[in-house]
């Protein structure tokens, strides 16, 4: 294959098929939540059928809303998970297709959700969706730094490399996170994870028993079908990236597929007990949760990855 039917096949991976996988993925969560409360569950095809019945309702807006902005904030969001998403299916695939600063950009782009629900709610008109869109924002200012040092010691046991293929190809000789401090960042990624998926218990922006959904209360029809996609999309996203940054990579072919699931299934089945059996924080707790506690962790795990590097 050449280099353009490549792009374009992991650009359709990224856009068409990463909603797919993120809404099976979604029905799993469905499903051990449910299994979790003791009911049943509901069928394969529920999450498609709600996408389907959404794209069937009105879009409405309020009068004070900016609809330009407000239309356009979810579209912008799964452009950003469907970038993110392109670029990791790339190195999935054939990893030298990473190029210098892929990293980087993955990490920008993977904002975008979070960004897009701030501008969708403060174009509103809604003082509910305004504090939702208010406590969204403190929630990526206290994540996103320790997101982000998470990933340095990766980085720094790959030799100083922001490329995805460097990460993945240097740790054929063992997982990041199996050094003190990768797992130590692992554990701290996995924290900011949870966070950017807006869910228990860091759901404080949609909090429907406070804000009535918050960011998401005037949202409705295909924008709202969007925003729903958009977060099946991070919940298959989001683990992809710790797995190629910290647990070995992604892998497409033999027992490297089957490894790869298990891997996969672990990370989601916990991120769906957290939010299972966690209260939700107050914003002020789940500042200083991030602030005061999980990224002097993460800043302790780039020390140990620095000694380990130049020590």
């Amino acid at each position: 294959m050449n280099q353009l039917g490549f792009w374009i096949l992991v650009t359709l991976l990224g856009f068409v098929g990463t909603p797919i996988l993120g809404l099976v993925v979604k029905w799993v969560d469905r499903l051990v939540t449910a299994r979790i409360q003791w009911r049943k569950g509901p069928p394969f095809y529920q999450t498609f059928a709600d996408v389907l019945k959404l794209l069937g309702k009105e879009t409405m807006a309020s009068e004070q809303a900016s609809l330009p902005v407000f239309l356009l904030a979810p579209v912008l969001g799964y452009i950003g998970v469907g970038v993110a998403a392109t670029l990791l299916w790339a190195v999935a695939i054939r990893p030298e297709a990473g190029f210098a600063g892929d990293l980087i950009v993955v990490i920008y782009f993977l904002v975008f959700p979070s960004l897009a629900l701030i501008l969708g709610a403060s174009a509103s008109g809604s003082p509910h969706a305004g504090l939702g869109a208010a406590r969204e924002m403190k929630l990526v200012a206290g994540y996103e730094l320790p997101f982000i040092l998470s990933v340095v010691p990766a980085i720094l046991a790959a030799g100083n490399t922001f490329n995805l293929s460097g990460l993945v190809l240097a740790q054929s000789k063992g997982p990041v996170l199996w050094g003190v401090g990768g797992f130590m960042a692992f554990l701290c990624v996995l924290a900011a994870v949870q966070a950017k998926l807006g869910v228990v218990p860091f759901d404080q922006a949609e909090a429907e028993t406070e804000l009535m959904g918050g960011v998401i209360v005037e949202y409705s029809g295909p924008p709202l079908a969007l925003i729903y996609v958009m977060r099946a999309m991070l919940l298959l996203v989001l683990p992809m990236f710790v797995i190629t940054v910290f647990w070995g990579g992604v892998q497409l072919a033999g027992w490297g597929l089957a490894l790869t699931a298990v891997k996969f299934l672990v990370l989601v089945v916990v991120i769906v007990l957290v939010r299972n059996t966690c209260p939700r924080l107050r914003i002020d707790q789940a500042m200083k949760f991030f602030w005061l506690m999980v990224t002097p962790v993460a800043i302790v795990a780039c020390s140990l990855a620095l000694v380990g590097a130049y020590g």
